[in-house]
């Protein structure tokens, strides 16, 4: 039925697993976990997206569909030498990240993103449209320059998140739409662990130097690039080594793993997201300013100043519970 959402239970079988619970939403204040003991056979709600059929036969759902095409598709479109336009500086696709299309739990999805926004965003340290945002990744992801506004492909963009979140409350948030929680541990993380992780786990799609899988067409990638010329800047989010790293623990190796069923754990998440985002690699490096507002920056954001006396090594590496601890305190911005 058009317009209509389901969601889904889906058993968990969690036998002496630890859960963390996060008691607020990571993009407005502080995350304080605490553990819980689940019973076994617990079910888990995770919300899932809505079948493509459901996608009403009218304008709207053509433009929906187009959408959809786009965010699978985004080089054709709209990359180095797309058929729409020339606004990516590199050849991933949108989905590269916002995996299957922006539709998989713990895989930065847009399950609630359109009920959410226009929405204050510390980065920018002002309210962002939910298009802005999208030139937003164009811009940092992508490398590229912003598309209009009132282009087409925008609104094909913006009509498929919203058909995704319909149904959904304003400022909602369902199961799944957010990063997956990681035990932090309290020492710095081992790069050298993570460069271990990656050879076993990742190279093999990644590539040995990070420069990803092209397909055969050069027109973009299979596994796409991690670091390099052609990867996502330092401003994106998953420069951010907590970030990347609940990313990477739901969803990695991409052929064996998904919310379901996780390979790696918390440990080697962190270690290879440090290993992948270490300064011993290069990327692209866009100016601009990010976080004016030094309160705001997540504790993971490796650029200072702070207004904390932690060092950028610590902030980008950990240990994080000092962090923490010292802007509980201080009565301080908490959020990562």
């Amino acid at each position: 039925m058009t317009g209509f959402r389901f969601s889904y239970l889906l058993l968990v079988l969690l036998f002496g697993v630890t859960v963390f619970v996060v008691s607020c939403d990571p993009d407005s204040g502080e995350k304080v976990a605490k553990v819980e003991e689940p019973e076994e056979d617990e079910l888990a709600t995770v919300y899932l997206a809505p079948d493509t059929s459901a996608i009403p036969n009218d304008e709207f759902g053509e433009l929906v569909r187009y959408g959809r095409d786009l965010v699978k598709n985004t080089a054709y479109y709209l990359g180095p030498n797309g058929v729409k336009g020339r606004y990516l500086g590199n050849k991933m696709n949108c989905t590269n990240c916002h995996l299957d299309a922006g539709t998989r739990p713990y895989g930065l999805n847009f399950l609630s993103t359109h009920g959410r926004y226009p929405q204050y965003r510390a980065r920018e340290n002002r309210i962002l449209s939910l298009a802005e945002r999208v030139n937003n990744c164009i811009e940092r992801p992508h490398n590229g320059i912003p598309m209009p506004l009132d282009s087409r492909e925008m609104t094909a963009i913006i009509s498929y998140i919203k058909w995704l979140g319909e149904g959904i409350p304003v400022n909602g948030r369902v199961e799944g739409d957010k990063g997956l929680e990681l035990k932090l541990p309290d020492f710095q993380l081992d790069v050298n662990h993570g460069k271990t992780v990656y050879k076993q786990e990742c190279a093999r799609c990644h590539g040995e130097n990070g420069e990803g899988k092209m397909f055969a067409n050069n027109i973009t990638y299979e596994y796409p690039p991690l670091w390099g010329k052609d990867s996502y800047q330092p401003g994106s989010s998953l420069y951010r080594v907590i970030k990347a790293a609940q990313f990477i623990k739901a969803n990695m190796p991409y052929d064996q793993v998904n919310w379901q069923k996780m390979k790696l754990s918390d440990r080697d998440a962190l270690d290879v997201a440090a290993y992948v985002n270490s300064e011993q690699h290069t990327r692209p490096l866009k100016e601009g300013l990010d976080y004016p507002d030094i309160k705001t920056k997540p504790i993971d954001y490796p650029f200072g100043p702070y207004n904390d006396t932690f060092s950028e090594t610590q902030h980008k590496y950990g240990p994080y519970q000092p962090i923490i601890d010292y802007r509980k305190k201080k009565g301080l911005y908490i959020n990562y």
